[in-house]
């Protein structure tokens, strides 16, 4: 198994999670409305801590849920824990071995709070710390840089947050996710083309806004594992304040603005960068707008609904770092000074 066969893999891998966990999602979603929470407390690092990320917005917007990232290390160096009342505690982990991550679920349980563990690994030590496992079923990783199990991640997310608004649109919406990835797939050999273009990029930075605040974030991740690129990820909201001045003429500027609520927030940002900073941009998006000002323009499907495009927009990026490093002559598979599971206290 390889990182492109794991790319590959996902929709058959999403179509399974939904079929597969909608039931004991539903559970979950009846004990924590009983709960009557305040908020969501929730810890993750690396490719987990950008689906959080997600989860922020979707279980805000969605749910009026309050969300807020744990800080580690007050668990574990400083052994001074915040006070948490009424709260539903998080983890995210792909592996569920992270020692930090598994101390605040035990933390949380210890003050009296409802305690979820997403994971991929429902044997882990998250898994078996929390009061209810969320078993994403992206199947066995082999590739270092995840991919599968961050698309299921978001899946479940929004699974549970379909779960607690009990809403059967929002679940017809959901099953309709596996063949929007397909086509998003389709785009490979277009992306691989393009991923010529940039084989001595060594920075650039990656727009997104909203719920793609999150996606941002996994695409620069993904180009710093594999490619070694200095990608920074930002909102389009916070590059304007300051960050916007590193831009000069050929700057390639990386952004993931699908139709939405602040598509023309992220169409302003981007007709800036194009006609008057002149920066070279790469866009993935279902709007033709966006895409028209783009260098390499990634369509992705146009019904894609905004609540789920961080799923389905991510596929395209995914692919796009895998052939710059192709390009680029690195080890798509090994990349150099990290390991597939991380434990950090």
């Amino acid at each position: 198994m390889t990182l492109i066969s794991e790319i590959h893999e996902q929709p058959a891998r999403l179509t399974e999670l939904l079929s597969s966990q909608r039931k004991k999602v539903e559970s979950i979603a009846q004990a924590i409305r009983k709960s009557e929470l305040n908020f969501v407390f929730l810890a993750a690092r690396g490719t987990s801590d950008n689906a959080g990320r997600y989860a922020n917005y979707l279980w805000g917007a969605q749910n009026h849920l309050p969300l807020a990232l744990a800080t580690p290390s007050l668990f574990t160096y400083y052994r001074q824990p915040p006070t948490i009342k009424n709260a539903l505690i998080v983890g995210i982990s792909q592996s569920g071995k992270s020692p930090d991550i598994v101390s605040v679920l035990e933390e949380g349980k210890k003050q009296g709070n409802l305690t979820l563990a997403i994971t991929n690994e429902a044997n882990s030590p998250l898994a078996k710390s929390a009061d209810f496992v969320l078993d994403i079923q992206a199947g066995d990783e082999k590739a270092v840089a995840a991919t599968k199990t961050y698309t299921a991640q978001l899946m479940a997310i929004a699974m549970l947050s379909t779960a607690l608004s009990n809403d059967e649109t929002r679940w017809n919406e959901l099953a309709k996710v596996s063949g929007w990835a397909k086509q998003a797939l389709a785009q490979e050999q277009k992306i691989a083309s393009a991923a010529q273009r940039y084989r001595y990029m060594d920075q650039c930075v990656v727009l997104g806004r909203g719920y793609n605040y999150a996606t941002a974030f996994e695409w620069a991740l993904k180009m710093k594992e594999l490619s070694y690129i200095g990608s920074e990820p930002y909102s389009s909201a916070d590059f304007k304040h300051g960050p916007v001045a590193i831009v000069e003429s050929g700057f390639p500027v990386f952004a993931v603005s699908p139709q939405g609520k602040v598509f023309d927030s992220m169409q302003g940002m981007l007709k800036h960068l194009c006609n008057d900073l002149r920066a070279e941009l790469v866009v993935i998006s279902n709007s033709l707008a966006a895409l028209e000002l783009a260098e390499v323009a990634i369509p992705i499907p146009e019904n894609v609904p905004e609540w789920l495009s961080p799923i389905i927009s991510i596929i395209p990026a995914q692919l796009f770092a895998y052939y710059l490093t192709v390009v680029k002559g690195y080890d798509t598979e090994q990349p150099r000074t990290i390991k597939k599971i991380t434990e950090t206290r």
